[in-house]
């Protein structure tokens, strides 16, 4: 027979055991639960080091070159304002800085208007240092673009981007030689595209872009991270005259129509309507009691000129052209300059509070 109280030890002896048992995997279960409520921290891969645009830069470099234009102007004398000159002391000559590309391997030089129009001299300075006397073979103001001409022996070759494929939040670089210190790179995105109404050239379509572009800059290269270029740098959004964030450039497509007619006939030739008019607005359609209608108010028209023929009045709204909606005078200009002289335009409009319709055959629009 069994000692009772060995039998009551042997049952205690494993009661503890197995309520430590129990207690430690309490203990187990409590740790995972803290576990499971800790956040998952995923440790991401080292990112490789920015990619470098050093060969984009060479492909295009040799082909962007700084300008420096020289400008006569006459020295005013306080005391005599209305003096007329008489000798070389009566005169000063005023440098301007700016950029160019070689856009042709014909030794043609695309800037900007603004840098050498009115320029006695001009000279252009190649990446590797030799310096050129240039001409100027065309000028677009509407557009701020230049053709130069020059005698380089080996033109570099630059490659052409579609830049009605620029897309916002596109890589792009500018080179150029800002405040004359020598060929300089910055980097920046695309900032919007088709950029109209700045109010700084008749006809407009800029790309906009943040890389810094400053005095000096206006007539380089924008380009791509591939090396193309996309656009000639021409203007910033500041006050001040130095960048603050806002520069545009105008597309490459539409420098290369102004280049194209400038070398083929040297000048621009765009359609003409012989129109002038004003932008409606909420005040004068309720006062001719046409509210919420888009259009251009026709204030005059040119005597013998294509509208004119067509039978457009003063007074009319013109609302289309062919078939395109005319917000504002400036859509106006741009379709009408799309065209060619003895292209045919239809034209739709408000007359009187009814509508009309007319075709008028465009002529060449007059050179300022």
């Amino acid at each position: 027979m069994t000692n009772p109280s060995h039998s009551t030890r042997f049952l205690l002896s494993w009661t503890a055991v197995g309520i430590l048992l129990g207690l430690i995997l309490v203990v187990i279960n409590q740790h995972d639960d803290i576990e499971d409520t800790q956040p998952h921290i995923i440790h991401s891969p080292t990112l490789a080091p920015p990619a470098s645009y050093a060969e984009a830069v060479n492909r295009i470099a040799p082909a962007v070159v700084s300008i420096q234009s020289y400008h006569i102007q006459q020295q005013k004398n306080a005391l005599l304002p209305d003096q007329t000159p008489t000798s070389e002391e009566d005169f000063k000559i005023r440098p301007n800085k700016g950029s160019g590309v070689i856009i042709d391997p014909r030794g043609y030089i695309v800037t900007n208007n603004h840098v050498v129009a009115g320029a006695s001299r001009i000279d252009v300075t190649l990446q590797n240092g030799e310096r050129l006397e240039a001409r100027i073979l065309g000028l677009d103001p509407d557009t701020d673009l230049a053709v130069l001409t020059t005698d380089i022996r080996h033109s570099p070759v630059v490659s052409i981007a579609d830049s009605d494929g620029a897309k916002v939040g596109d890589i792009v670089l500018a080179i150029g030689n800002p405040f004359g210190i020598g060929q300089t790179v910055t980097q920046g995105i695309i900032s919007a595209t088709g950029r109209d109404r700045v109010g700084l050239n008749t006809y407009e379509n800029f790309l906009q872009t943040d890389a810094a572009i400053n005095p000096g800059n206006s007539g380089g290269a924008l380009i791509n991270s591939q090396g193309e270029i996309l656009g000639i740098n021409a203007a910033i959004f500041s006050q001040s005259g130095n960048y603050l964030g806002i520069s545009f450039a105008i597309p490459i497509n539409l420098v290369l129509d102004v280049v194209n007619q400038i070398i083929t006939n040297g000048s621009v030739i765009r359609g003409w309507l012989g129109v002038e008019g004003v932008d409606l607005n909420e005040q004068m359609l309720q006062r001719i009691g046409l509210p919420g209608i888009q259009g251009v108010l026709i204030t005059d028209v040119f005597d013998g000129g294509p509208a004119e023929q067509s039978g457009i009045r003063v007074g009319d709204i013109l609302t289309h052209i062919n078939q395109q909606v005319i917000r504002d005078v400036r859509d106006v200009l741009n379709i009408i300059a799309k065209g060619r002289p003895g292209d045919n335009i239809e034209i739709s409009g408000i007359r009187e509070r009814q509508s009309f319709t007319s075709t008028a055959v465009l002529g060449q629009r007059p050179r300022i």
